[in-house]
């Protein structure tokens, strides 16, 4: 079938995207593969009159409303690939079916690939984190510490101080130099070296290698990827950021690519929901805008 859009990804900013275009009475299909990233956060934070809102609810909320709109379809599927023809985009799902569109969104998202420590991944969403914005208010001030994958870790690092007392574990995946250790130092910010065993307890306790036990209120971690390859088979020029690559746009969502939009947290520096639906937005719009006046 031919439709003036595909959005790909149906969270908050795929969302978001698709009730403008839905507004213009523009033919909309939404492929989601349901794969929310907070899925496991049991409250959302810092999006005006829906603060400590169940982030579920919120995106399930979203739905219900865009679908009110008699020119939207919903796939419940996975993209595995995208080509951009002449005259269209052509959508492969995960059962080999095409959708043909003029305009395409991506709004995949990113995925959390979490360090190899135990304990850490059952605890994600509720005492580990990646979003200090989120959930940093939560901690009322309490003791914080960011467990290091990469040297991207001292972006929260510095952060986070605002939020209560950092302590930055580095488990042996670099070394700060002489300047990065300056700046630590002018944020208050401890570094411990030694190695990360495991994490335990009600609260967090942190286990380390050489037997010492580090008590921490919340902890929090950065290991972003882009969710889907989808942006790279298009062509569409990347970006790196504090916390990971993201797609490079323009100022209305416009990638690097003719036809082709993205928002959300696959799109932008760092995100939060309602980040995501504010970008959605403005791609929703900037593509209707785009089939009016051209590419």
């Amino acid at each position: 079938m031919q439709y003036d859009v595909i959005i790909i990804g149906g969270s908050y900013s795929g969302l978001s995207a698709g009730l403008q275009l839905a507004r213009a009475r523009r033919k909309v299909l939404v492929i989601d593969a349901g794969r929310r990233r907070n899925r496991f956060a049991e409250t959302s934070h810092g999006f005006l009159t829906q603060d400590g809102a169940s982030p579920t609810d919120i995106a399930a909320e979203g739905r219900a409303q865009l679908m009110e709109y008699e020119t939207v379809d919903w796939l419940p599927a996975r993209v595995d690939r995208v080509q951009r023809g002449d005259q269209a985009f052509t959508v492969v799902d995960d059962k080999g079916k095409t959708y043909k569109s003029r305009v395409l969104i991506l709004a995949t998202g990113v995925v959390d690939v979490l360090p190899e420590v135990p304990g850490l991944a059952e605890r994600w969403g509720r005492q580990v984190f990646h979003c200090p914005y989120c959930h940093g208010y939560e901690l009322q001030q309490g003791r914080i510490g960011v467990l290091a994958s990469s040297v991207l870790s001292m972006h929260h690092a510095l952060m986070l101080p605002d939020w209560g007392p950092t302590t930055l574990l580095l488990n042996g995946s670099f070394e700060p130099d002489a300047d990065q250790l300056a700046q630590l130092q002018a944020r208050d910010v401890r570094v411990e070296r030694g190695l990360v065993e495991r994490l335990t307890g009600d609260t967090i306790e942190v286990v380390m290698k050489d037997g010492r036990m580090l008590a921490f209120d919340g902890v929090f971690v950065v290991t972003q990827l882009q969710a889907s390859p989808l942006a790279q088979q298009l062509g569409c020029e990347l970006e790196e950021g504090p916390q990971g690559s993201f797609i490079r746009t323009d100022a209305m969502k416009a990638t690097t690519v003719p036809g082709v939009f993205a928002c959300g947290d696959t799109a932008r520096a760092a995100g939060n929901v309602a980040l995501a639906v504010g970008d959605g937005a403005l791609a929703g719009v900037a593509a209707h805008r785009a089939m009016m006046l051209g590419f």
